[in-house]
């Protein structure tokens, strides 16, 4: 009997990973996790006994994948689960990989805390200075006491004394203070701390906190939502220090790992944008209650908080519905600057806590991009930078103090090894550097969580221990260019195959060839439709990016920054071999980190940065790629390593470009001497 192909067979994948794969129906989760090298842990050996194992089942209509995921896509639960059910705790929703069997397509969660080997989050606060004028001032008080002759109520009087030591005049009070005052005041022995809360000059000043006696603490976070990772910081709102910062994975990838995929799950499921909204803000608070941990800190002592994010994140954290940002006009439900209450949208801090979410430029350049936009400046400086921050959605600012245009560009998740068939997202056991020797076309390579290359001594023992469990974006930028420049692809990125003859790492597959990066158990190879997927996100950022050069009448750029985790950690060197970014000096491009964080932190910190950014927003200039004729043009040019048509005279200085040749899509003529079949 013929065996099944896999489009006869159920899809599943897995999150937050990314990874996908078909499989015969009756397959064990847990082994199909192993297969695709997730890490789902089993201490007991698949006994159903440890509980290491639990998976959960997202429930909806996954359109970018065209399946449906439902619960009774696996099997029912049995009798190995019902034992640990009884004699250990099985959380709701909750099942064991090891027992429950594949039935039908499933979109699967591994859930963040049952994995030891989790996504590693590195988004750390920068050291710069930023100046204070926070909109939250401590203003310690002496208040008269009650007179008989003077019938004045105490919290006129508290008022009064607040104006005439700090001269906030004509001041508002949260009315939830109101019935409390009396007793604040008396338990301060009439000495008390305000917390006023003016977010621009001509607003009147609010009371939002009050402490009895000297109150010298006060503190805000600063968060940046990610579409892929969350970060957040904990900052001193009296002297600026940044107490403590934390990240986490963001849990809305489980319904989709690009945006649109996202906006596609509200779209398909009635109850999905509700869904998405409550996962992200869980994530949150638990961020908080970490970082409030962390600095020895009350979450009653936060009075203030900035959240930056891209549009769709900036909606669903908000709780508006992100439908219209799934198409053309990509019109926002609100662009300007948010002002509201913790206590509105269930982060619970501080009664009186104000929270302040930047301006959007565009539907589909965030809050994130204004923020980057702020803490790097391109508007503040002579020189032409280019500011991107590359995620799912690339968002690309390109300008000096004259004149600044922005535009986003669907790269999707290939860069964070989504669609890479040995990619994984950056933790423990993911190669994140690789080189190629030119002579042997031999790798080495470094892993997360490992101290050596693979070729020094220690390694393997290492790797033990560790693991060797894919490739995240990193590694696969620089395997791609390495590559090309060993000159194992083409120009166009075509595997020659006439190389199998010099390596046996070069494997036929079937009319295409692939790169064997490791030998091993799990198998990591680089293919053509890896290497395709990551011509298709570099070219459709930098067609993004040609398309402002294009609208700014320049033809190279004197600064790049490179923006967000991602960012911070590919080389540039290699980034400009695949032509994801354009020519420029190498000692001018820079990982500049998460600058969206920074910026939120500049807005936390400073009333000043938020008028800055408001205005600079107004002033942006916003293309469309979608709607500019000349895209798909630059598109197909980016197509090529580094670029078609494209000098890269800068790079040609520090990296000696390979010859082009043409090889076709087969693997060239007589490509097939001495080749070793791929095994997969």
């Amino acid at each position: 009997m013929a065996e099944a192909s896999d489009s006869a067979k159920p899809l599943v994948l897995f999150m937050p990973s990314g990874k996908r794969g078909h499989f015969p129906v009756g397959t064990p989760v847990l082994e199909a996790a192993r297969q695709l090298g997730v890490y789902v842990e089993s201490v007991c050996g698949g006994r159903a006994t440890c509980g290491r194992c639990q998976v959960s089942v997202q429930e909806g209509n996954f359109a970018k994948h065209k399946i449906v995921s439902s619960n009774d896509h696996l099997s029912p639960i049995g009798p190995k689960e019902k034992r640990y059910a009884e004699v250990r705790d099985l959380p709701d929703g909750r099942r064991l990989s090891c027992s429950a069997l594949i039935q039908g397509d499933l979109v699967i969660d591994v859930p963040q805390d049952t994995v030891i080997n989790a996504q590693v989050v590195r988004k750390a606060a920068d050291e710069r200075v930023i100046a204070r004028d926070p909109a939250v001032h401590m203003c310690y008080v002496e208040v008269e006491e009650p007179d008989m002759h003077k019938p004045l109520g105490d919290l006129d009087r508290l008022k009064a004394a607040i104006a005439a030591d700090w001269k906030y005049d004509n001041l508002e009070v949260d009315f939830h203070l109101i019935p409390q005052v009396q007793s604040i005041l008396r338990k301060g022995e009439w000495k008390v701390t305000a917390a006023i809360h003016r977010d621009q000059d001509s607003e009147r000043p609010r009371l939002i906190a009050l402490y009895p006696g000297l109150k010298n603490e006060a503190y805000g976070i600063a968060c940046d939502i990610g579409s892929t990772t969350i970060a957040m910081h904990l900052s001193s709102l009296l002297s600026g220090r940044t107490v403590a910062s934390a990240g986490a994975s963001n849990p809305q990838i489980r319904f989709g790992e690009d945006l649109m995929s996202r906006v596609s799950y509200v779209m398909m499921n009635p109850d999905g944008r509700e869904a998405m909204t409550n996962a992200v803000r869980e994530a949150l608070n638990g961020l908080i209650d970490k970082v409030c941990v962390d600095g020895g800190v009350s979450r009653q002592d936060i009075l203030n908080a900035v959240f930056v994010g891209n549009p769709i994140m900036h909606h669903l954290f908000l709780g508006i519905d992100p439908t219209e940002l799934g198409g053309a006009p990509f019109a926002l439900a609100v662009s300007g600057a948010v002002h509201l209450k913790s206590a509105e949208i269930g982060l619970p801090m501080n009664v009186g806590t104000r929270i302040y979410m930047l301006p959007c430029i565009a539907g589909h350049v965030g809050a994130d991009a204004a923020a980057a936009t702020l803490a790097e400046g391109p508007h503040r400086q002579d020189e032409m930078m280019l500011l991107v921050d590359i995620g799912t959605n690339a968002e690309i600012v390109l300008g000096n103090r004259h004149r600044v245009v922005a535009a986003s560009s669907p790269t999707g998740p290939a860069f964070e090894g989504a669609e890479i068939s040995s990619g994984q997202r950056a933790a423990p056991g993911a190669i994140e550097r690789v080189r190629i020797d030119p002579v042997t076309l031999e790798p080495r390579y470094r892993v997360i969580g490992i101290e050596p290359w693979s070729d020094e001594p220690g390694f393997d023992e290492e790797a033990a221990k560790v693991g060797v469990t894919g490739i995240c974006g990193s590694a696969i930028i620089e395997v791609v260019a390495e590559m090309f420049l060993t000159g194992i692809i083409s120009e166009d990125g075509v595997v020659d195959g006439s190389m199998a003859a010099r390596s046996p790492r070069i494997l036929q597959n079937g009319r295409t060839f692939s790169y064997l990066l490791r030998d091993g158990e799990p198998r990591i190879t680089v293919t053509q439709n890896d290497i395709r997927a990551i011509q298709l996100a570099k070219a459709a950022l930098y067609a993004g990016v040609k398309l402002l050069m294009d609208k700014q009448g320049i033809d190279h750029v004197d600064r790049i920054g490179l923006a967000g985790a991602f960012g911070t950690f590919i080389d540039p060197k290699y980034a400009m071999v695949l032509g994801l970014i354009p020519d420029c000096e190498l000692d001018k491009v820079k990982a500049v980190g998460n600058a969206a964080g920074t910026g939120a932190r500049m807005a936390l910190l400073n009333r000043g940065h938020r008028r800055e950014i408001e205005e600079t927003v107004r002033k942006i200039e916003k293309i469309e790629t979608a709607l500019e004729s000349k895209f798909q043009e630059h598109f197909v040019y980016a197509m090529a390593l580094p670029n078609k048509v494209d000098a890269f005279p800068e790079l040609s200085r520090v990296v000696t470009l390979p010859e082009r040749k043409q090889i076709s899509d087969d693997g060239g003529e007589g490509g097939g001497r001495r080749r070793r079949r791929s095994r997969e």
